[in-house]
């Protein structure tokens, strides 16, 4: 006598498991490997994976997405410091790293080619007789000027900001915002160095982009009514250490201050509807008051 067949389901992603389970959404029998817990019950996968298509992705209070806990944005501006710092000791030598003589106790490091072509530098004449300078049609300088650093005690100092405040600005802002933060702030310092510093003045670091970080800290934190004593000590210090240290570039620090807090402002106080775009508009407006300043002072420099 022949044995009647099995009426057990079977799951439908393994046709030789039989079953009791079944997917609450749409009633097909899965296995025990197959099953996703659900608030009630249980789903199949291709019913979680489509549920999941219609589920926003989690956003901080500042339009930041996930990604920014990764902190790409801080480790891609560290490798460029760092790749334009090992160019500066290849081609100007060990000196390039520290001892150089004048202010920072010898712990600054000597002028290189690198540093000659990057940093800040209005508009004048090279001891070789070649003419140099923003003015001159070197708007490069502007931006490059963020990621060179005079010496590895300038470089790791700012750093550690990057390191620290940086990484806490990515998690809340995300890593594009962040990135705009930490490009406003820079460009803003190498623009107030190039507006008030002697024309035949250079100057370089990315003190100009992390000040911006730790101004944005305080901002961000008070958005979010969180405490900010622990930074303002930090501000402090750094603002005496920008007043009392010879061969620090004032302008530069200030401006990069300014243009951070102005930046920060902006990327925590805008609102949904349309936060991206208010965002978007209120930096691009940051943006454009730093480059009239610059063009401004290259008119007075030519004319």
């Amino acid at each position: 006598m022949s044995e009647a067949p099995s009426t057990t389901p079977v799951c439908y992603r393994h046709p030789k498991r039989e079953t009791q389970l079944a997917c609450n959404r749409c009633d097909r029998p899965i296995c025990i490997d197959c099953k996703v817990d659900a608030s009630v019950g249980f789903q199949c996968k291709e019913c979680v994976k489509k549920g999941n298509k219609g589920v926003r992705p989690a956003r901080t209070a500042f339009g930041g997405s996930r990604v920014g806990q990764l902190g790409y944005a801080c480790q891609a501006i560290i490798a460029v410091n760092v790749l334009f710092l090992i160019a500066s000791t290849i081609l100007g030598g060990v000196g390039a790293l520290f001892g150089a003589p004048g202010g920072w106790f010898g712990l600054l490091g000597s002028e290189t080619p690198v540093t000659e072509w990057g940093e800040v530098f209005g508009y004048a004449y090279y001891q070789n007789g070649e003419l140099h300078g923003i003015a001159h049609g070197e708007w490069y300088r502007l931006v490059t000027a963020m990621f060179i650093n005079y010496g590895a005690v300038h470089m790791l100092l700012n750093m550690s900001l990057v390191t620290t405040l940086g990484r806490y600005l990515e998690r809340q802002l995300g890593p594009v915002r962040f990135l705009a933060l930490y490009l406003l702030s820079g460009l803003g310092g190498n623009v107030a160095a190039y507006v008030i510093q002697p024309q035949n003045q250079g100057s370089a670091g990315a003190s100009t982009a992390t000040y911006g970080l730790v101004i944005a800290a305080i901002v961000i934190n008070k958005r979010l009514s969180l405490d900010a004593g622990p930074i303002i000590p930090l501000l402090i210090t750094n603002v005496i250490f920008t007043l009392s240290v010879p061969q620090v570039s004032v302008p530069g620090h200030f401006g990069g201050l300014a243009a951070g807090a102005a930046a920060a402002a902006v990327l925590a106080y805008a609102r949904v509807p349309h936060r991206t775009v208010k965002q978007a508009v209120g930096c691009s407006v940051v943006l454009a008051v730093i480059l009239a300043a610059a063009i401004m002072r290259t008119v007075v420099l030519l004319s």
